[in-house]
Order: C-alpha cells, then structure tokens, then sequence
C-alpha cells in the first residue's frame, strides 16, 4: 500500500514539474487535431432531433472562464419521439495541462443555484463499450435534474484528479499536449430511475451515429 501511494505521490508530483518544462513554445506541433464539435455531434440521430427552443442548461461561467479553459462549448437540447428532452453540453480543451481542466457539473451546479444530493461512480453501458461515468442528482426548487457526465483525457475517461495526473504524464513524456473533453447528458425528471434510462438510450444513440475516430474520442473507448 505504501509503495503505491508513493508511486502515485512521485507521478502527481512528475506531472504537475513536467508540464512547464514543456509550454507552448517547447512543444510546437504536439497538439492532436482539434475537433470541430458543430461538425461532428448531428443534430439529428436515431430517434432524436434538436430543439429549436432550447431547455434552459446550467452554465454559471463567465465568457472568460469559458475562453481560458474550453476551446469549444457544445450546449444542444434534444427530444425523441415520446418527448423526452435530453439537455447536452460538451466542453472540449485542447490544452488540459496543470490547471487547465474541465470545470466539473459538482461545482458548477451550485455555484447556479442547485443543490447537489447525491455524486455517485456509475457504468453507462453503451454499443460500443461501458463509460465510467458520475451520476449527480441536483434540484432547484420543484426542478430536479438528474446529471450524468464523463472527463476525457489524451483519448481515455478519467475518473479522478490522479490518473488525470497520469494521464497528463504519459501524454508530456511521449511529446504530446493532451486535450479532453466533458460530456454531460441532463434532463428535468423527478424520477431519477427513469432519467438514467433515457440517459443511456441518448448517448448510445449519439454515439452510434458518429465515425468510428469521433466515437473514439467523444466516448473515451478504444476502437479496437
């Protein structure tokens, strides 16, 4: 046990030295190319359309928060055909060295207002594999909107501060800029249950309309 916190403690502590050892101007041409969130994410896909009037989405950051820390924001509302309305939001960063990380739904919900009742780990089994994700159950009010939401990183989920740490490490030590991704799937339902259920029929809808690379990336699972 002792040895692997100490590994661990020796990787966080790489991973937050190396990266200044290797800013921007020390690491031309290791960024992967960024994605073109409009492009790739259809605004129609299985049984689902986008909204023309969009469903209210919880987004308490200024314009210069979003500016620093995202390179694209993506916030859509989409209904199916027996009128389920899924709220999406996905924040890409093309440079999420050190502090540059993805603000996390647990905090921006309530700096908006909500309350946070329950953040637990969950498994959201999709087509093309299960994604580690967080479930959060938050309300404002008579609105009770269930969260669910993942954080990639250099390509893969990561669940936590240390393997974001890891992650982070690998990427820099092999030359490259890691960028990532939040993906986070509402909806306004007293019944949470059911929320997560049409959760997953959403993303495993949305995922199965993208390119295999795109799947990929959005999703954190390997193509293989």
């Amino acid at each position: 046990m002792f040895a692997r916190a100490l590994v661990l403690g020796l990787a966080m502590g790489a991973a937050s030295v190396v990266p200044v050892m290797f800013r921007d101007g020390d690491f031309a041409g290791a960024r992967v190319a960024p994605m073109d969130l409009e492009r790739v994410v259809p605004r129609e896909f299985g049984l689902w359309h986008e909204m023309a009037a969009a469903v209210l989405v919880v987004n308490p950051q200024s314009k210069e928060l979003i500016d620093k820390l995202y390179s694209q924001v993506l916030t859509r509302s989409y209904v199916n055909s027996s009128g389920h309305v899924i709220m999406l939001t996905i924040a890409y960063g093309n440079d999420q060295r050190g502090n540059l990380e993805v603000h996390k739904p647990e905090v921006c919900y309530p700096a908006q207002g909500f309350t946070v009742y329950q953040n637990v780990t969950g498994s959201l089994a999709t087509s093309s594999g299960a994604i580690s994700v967080r479930r959060l159950e938050t309300s404002m009010g008579p609105r009770k909107e269930p969260v669910t939401y993942w954080s990639t990183l250099a390509g893969g989920v990561v669940e936590n501060r240390i393997q974001k740490r890891v992650s982070e490490l690998k990427s820099t030590l092999a030359g490259r800029v890691p960028d990532g991704l939040l993906v986070r799937v509402s909806s306004i339902d007293p019944d949470t249950a059911h929320a997560w259920q049409v959760h997953q029929a959403f993303v495993d809808a949305l995922l199965q309309s993208l390119p295999d690379a795109e799947r990929a990336r959005i999703a954190g699972l390997s193509t293989n």
